[in-house]
């Protein structure tokens, strides 16, 4: 790339204006000044913003078009840096740009957002996540997310809300797997005083509670069918009355859920309620396993590690793997996924007895199990779906319309699953 000519003075200010407008590129640009000796390259970029190769890399283009950033790497390694402007007028707006105070976004603001960001890596998977999360929180449609045990499922619904327009109020969550079938009603709607024996007060339910706000039911797949007839009219009507009383209560509320079991299989077993399901998953987001994306395992436990010794009052550097350290846990297939990789990181740190972490200091929960069988062994469900949609797809001549039919999914969701599982119809 070779950078344009000296900016005209009569239209400076418009063009930079109209540069800053974006706020990726206000982003990248300020990032960018305020570590004006650092090179960065395209993936530390996508993760310290969240965002896909193809933004950053077209934002980085117009900077560099305007003489603002210059690439400092070679030319298989593009590394870029930030370059002070030759122009006085470009200068004296950039002077008065970076003076500003930066407009203070939502993801800036959201705890959960720079949580979830330590969690990418230099896999795209999570930065599709990330693309989703942005699209669902804008409106309030009822989102169903899908993800192995430990993958931050929870995580992706704190994003959604504090993302949303109601992130000044509530989010209330329920998980559905830990309470009994008997409680899961009064826990939910809440009771008045002398509804049953022991209820000394009114108690308000995680509806009541929930309205403006959101709520979240975590592990929905395990919620018995009667739970569910009662949640699904709650969830239709917008409005439920409490245990033992008579006053109706209309409450505005976004719904969540979460489930780490295959619920369209529930659906055709029997075991879930086919209305209910389609009420709930309006949108849908998968969360990859972590043995999906074994190329970050790497750097997150890293993260992971420095993350425990700041928690415990140490230098962040106060523990490192070795590098035998790091390839046996990029060999491990991690069935807890994020959750088992930060505790084993976390034993591995309090038992160490030196500062470099070795192999025999890791204790993996699973160490003697062999990984799930991959290729021709058993297939994970992810496996089995894209291996079922591409079949579909390529039956139909990739006619979207008539697989969605046939696959009895919105066409939304299966541009959805063609983006997710990397389905191409030109590898026909």
């Amino acid at each position: 790339m070779t950078p344009a000519g000296p900016a005209q003075t009569d239209d400076a200010e418009l063009r930079f204006q109209t540069l800053v407008q974006s706020p990726l590129r206000a982003g990248l640009l300020r990032f960018l000044a305020s570590h004006r000796e650092e090179l960065f390259d395209i993936p530390a970029l996508m993760q310290n913003f969240g965002r896909m190769r193809l933004d950053v890399e077209n934002c980085l283009g117009e900077l560099f078009a305007f003489g603002l950033v210059r690439d400092a790497g070679e030319a298989d390694s593009r590394r870029f840096q930030f370059q002070p402007p030759e122009e006085e007028p470009i200068r004296s707006l950039l002077d008065g740009f970076l003076e500003r105070r930066p407009v203070v976004s939502p993801e800036d603001r959201s705890p959960a957002v720079r949580r979830f960001r330590e969690l990418i890596g230099t896999d795209d998977k999570m930065l599709v996540v990330f693309e989703w999360i942005r699209t669902a929180a804008k409106s309030d449609i009822a989102v169903l997310i899908l993800g192995p045990t430990g993958s931050g499922k929870e995580l992706v619904a704190r994003m959604i809300h504090e993302l949303s327009r109601r992130t000044t109020h509530r989010l209330q969550t329920v998980n559905c797997a830990a309470l009994p079938d008997n409680l899961f009603e009064s826990e939910l709607f809440g009771y008045e005083k002398g509804a049953f024996t022991g209820a000394q007060d009114r108690k308000l339910g995680r509806l009541e509670l929930a309205h403006r706000g959101t709520l979240f039911l975590d592990e929905i797949g395990d919620l018995a069918l009667l739970a569910q007839a009662k949640l699904l009219r709650a969830l239709e009507e917008h409005r439920f009355e409490r245990l033992g009383g008579n006053e109706t209560i209309d409450v505005d509320f976004r719904l969540v859920t979460a489930t780490n079991r295959p619920i369209d299989l529930l659906v055709r077993e029997g075991r879930f309620r086919e209305d209910l399901y389609y009420r709930i998953n309006a949108f849908s987001i998968r969360l990859p396993s972590l043995r999906e994306r074994a190329q970050d395992i790497p750097v997150l436990a890293q993260r992971a590690l420095a993350r425990h010794c700041e928690s415990t009052g140490q230098e962040p550097d106060a523990r490192v793997l070795s590098k035998e350290g790091l390839e046996l846990l990029s060999r491990y297939h991690w069935p807890g996924n994020l959750r088992e990789l930060e505790s084993t990181l976390s034993r591995a740190a309090m038992s160490a007895q030196a500062r470099v972490i070795k192999p025999a200091d890791i204790e993996l929960l699973h160490g003697g199990a062999p990984p799930p069988p991959v290729g021709g062994g058993l297939q994970s469900l992810a496996e089995a779906e894209r291996a079922h949609i591409s079949r579909v797809l390529e039956a139909v001549r990739w006619n979207k319309k008539q697989a969605a039919e046939v696959l009895e999914i919105s066409r939304g969701t299966l541009y959805r699953k063609i983006l997710e599982y990397g389905l191409d119809s030109r590898s026909r």
